[in-house]
């Protein structure tokens, strides 16, 4: 039986690059070479394609260089091909270029974390070339990722959420006391201040007054062209749940319980990555799992966990992340990460499934995904092109239903 050739994407232009090539170079040393050949594909911080056995080496990627057998490729958008193409350059000074087959791809891992792949727009890319891909589809992706639109979502669905409020740049630019004046006067202090479409806690920062909410809006604004303010909660419990699954098949992980340095209200970039020397991801991270809840407020995070899943019709593993806050026993939705940090491996590890065995469930959810959507019709004859050949302009207006 042969191979299942596949793809493992990742990378791409975004804040968060670093920490995709990791998480992807994680996955990649978990996967069953008995039933998998590894394909590399690196999208490069200027948007180039890679592919190349070196790509599997961490040490790689520090002062990149595309050579030793790293080559440039591109995706043949053809629907189905899933061909990697390799251009070469034509022979003589009138030669023409060629292009040729370096690998291809049956079915794709997206390992990306943030915009240009975790938004939804790789996720569009590999519906019209007609891949199978392990993630949330193109529109929960895309909620997925935009803090604001995501935040409305959970509102319009009743789902708990902090009070909150955004802003464009460019009233902030013509305004900017007055936006500070409406956070002060909706929200109150503290509160925390998020570009709308980065992850991994860059640009957030906490906010005590008026001065260091100016601060923080010029640090969410270098990011972003919108920024998400949000109430701030006096010491809160952070929890996370993953959730694997497709369809109605749907199961929640164990809950974490990430454990953040002495006089620290949230994670930021450096708790999550750097404080343990950042080579195992978010696996490193120090947390307590399962974490240490109530049942009764467990199985309220797995159900609601499980719902979300459901209404932004997710694929393969995500993590929803929850502010608890003990005093009140308010819990709050942060936000769903559609392709989280090391895939939250970790949290899969605690119930007894592997990583190996975690991506054999993603890949077959993908392709379960895929094959419904091939057996779908998209094709419509109306006559309606037959009609306006006819009768011209006048034809084309009769067909208007």
């Amino acid at each position: 039986m042969s191979k299942v050739q596949l793809g493992v994407i990742y990378g791409s232009r975004s804040c968060e690059r670093e920490v995709a090539i990791i998480s992807a170079v994680q996955l990649m040393r978990h996967v069953d070479r008995e039933k998998y050949d590894v394909i590399p594909v690196y999208i490069a911080e200027d948007g180039t394609w890679y592919t190349g056995s070196r790509l599997l080496n961490i040490a790689t990627y520090i002062n990149f260089v595309p050579d030793g057998g790293i080559i440039p490729v591109e995706l043949d958008l053809h629907a189905g091909s899933g061909a990697l193409l390799k251009r070469e350059a034509g022979k003589g000074p009138f030669g023409r270029p060629s292009e040729r087959l370096a690998a291809r791809l049956d079915v794709c891992v997206i390992v990306m974390h943030g915009l240009h792949g975790e938004d939804g727009t790789l996720q569009g890319l590999l519906e019209l070339a007609n891949l199978p891909y392990t993630s949330t589809g193109v529109a929960g992706s895309a909620i997925g990722m935009d803090k604001i639109m995501m935040k409305q979502f959970f509102r319009g669905a009743d789902l708990p959420v902090l009070p909150g409020t955004w802003y464009t740049h460019t009233r902030y630019l013509r305004e900017p006391e007055q936006v500070m004046a409406d956070v002060r006067e909706k929200l109150g202090f503290p509160v925390f201040v998020k570009p709308a479409n980065l992850g991994s806690s860059i640009g957030v920062s906490r906010a005590d007054d008026m001065a260091s909410l100016r601060d923080a809006l010029d640090l969410a604004f270098s990011y972003d062209r919108r920024v998400l303010v949000e109430k701030g909660l006096d010491k809160p419990t952070e929890l996370n749940c993953s959730v694997l699954g497709y369809d109605e098949e749907v199961t929640a992980s164990p809950i974490e319980m990430p454990i953040t340095s002495e006089g620290e209200s949230y994670l930021d970039f450096h708790e999550k990555y750097l404080r343990q020397g950042g080579s195992k991801g978010m696996a490193s991270l120090q947390r307590q799992v399962p974490a240490p809840i109530e049942p009764e407020l467990r199985d309220r995070i797995q159900r609601m966990s499980c719902d979300i899943f459901r209404m932004l019709d997710c694929k393969g593993v995500v993590r929803v992340d929850y502010m608890f806050d003990r005093k009140s026993g308010g819990l709050y939705i942060t936000e769903i990460n559609t392709i989280p940090g090391s895939l939250a491996f970790y949290l899969w590890e605690n119930a007894g499934l592997s990583y190996s065995r975690l991506i054999d469930r993603m890949v077959t959810y993908a392709l379960r995904a895929h094959e419904e959507k091939n057996d779908r019709s998209y094709a419509f004859t109306s006559g309606i092109l037959s009609s306006a050949a006819l009768g011209g302009a006048k034809g084309s207006k009769g067909a208007k239903g």
